[in-house]
Formats: structure tokens, C-alpha cells, sequence
């Protein structure tokens, strides 16, 4: 399956390619899947971008994400796990602060366990996800029937 957001992507060349290179080197990182998409989650319902945030849900509890904490991100809660609550914090806070963060952002997320290299990481995260967001918030893809049931709304 072709999802409809990267059909939509698929009319400018530049734009997919991007989308593809980068969203391979983050899949191949240091972060196991659920861990990417905690982030991933985080960064649609930040974007308030609709279509990513049901794939995303969708992806997240295929990974074994806890409905609960999956919940929690799509209400804008940090989850109850702490690790995924340090990457889910960190990942609305580059967005909300436009990559500003302030040094208490960068040691909580060292703190939870973290290394500055994983810092680095997420933001190649947020970079990839944004492609999507954005392209799913101009271009309004449908959501495909696997996806129907985590729809969402910002709001």
C-alpha cells in the first residue's frame, strides 16, 4: 500500500526523494521503532496534521505502544512510560520552541537516559516527520480505511 500522503508527495520529485532519504537513515538509528514512533505521534498531533496523527497512532500500537500512552499523545500528555515521555516531551518542545531549547529541555531528556547523540537524533526525526505534517495539513489526503478508526481532530 501506497499511502495517500505520499501519493500527494509524489507530484514534486524533490520533496519524495527527500522524504525517502531521510526517513531511511532515521529508521536505521540508534532508536527501536516504538521509540520512533513516539516521536512521530508527538510531532503530528504538535503539527496539528490530521492524516499523520491516525498512521501514526495506527503504526505506534503496532509497535506495542500502550493504548494509554498512545492516548495520552494524542491529547497532548506526555505518556506514562518514562522513556517515551522524555522523547515525546523533547520532540513538542523543538517544535513549540521552533529548535530553541532551553539547557533544562536538553538535561531532563539526559537525564531520563538519554545521550546528546540521541538529542541529535530526534531532530532528524522532527525533520523527516515535518515533511509529512506539512504535506498532509496542504494537501488533505484522505485517511485510508486501515487508518479510520484513530481519526483525529485538533482541537
Amino acid at each position: 500500500m501506497i499511502p495517500n500522503v505520499v501519493g500527494a508527495m509524489a507530484h514534486s520529485p524533490v520533496l519524495i526523494s527527500s522524504l525517502v532519504a531521510l526517513f531511511q537513515k532515521v529508521h536505521g538509528g540508534s532508536f527501536n521503532e516504538a521509540q520512533i514512533q513516539c516521536v512521530l505521534l508527538t510531532n503530528a498531533v504538535t503539527n496539528a496534521s490530521a492524516w499523520p496523527v491516525a498512521f501514526h497512532t495506527a503504526l505506534a500500537l503496532n509497535e506495542g505502544l500502550d493504548p494509554a500512552d498512545v492516548q495520552a499523545i494524542r491529547e497532548r500528555r506526555a505518556p506514562n512510560d518514562a522513556s517515551l515521555a522524555a522523547l515525546s516531551t523533547l520532540a513538542r518542545s523543538l517544535i513549540e520552541k521552533r529548535g530553541h531549547l532551553a539547557e533544562q529541555d536538553a538535561d531532563q531528556f539526559i537525564a531520563a537516559g538519554f545521550g546528546k547523540h540521541h538529542l541529535l537524533e530526534v531532530i532528524a526525526i522532527v525533520a523527516a516527520s515535518t515533511i509529512t505534517n506539512y504535506t498532509g495539513s496542504v494537501t488533505h489526503p484522505p485517511v485510508e480505511a486501515p487508518f479510520q478508526a484513530h481519526l483525529w481532530h485538533a482541537g
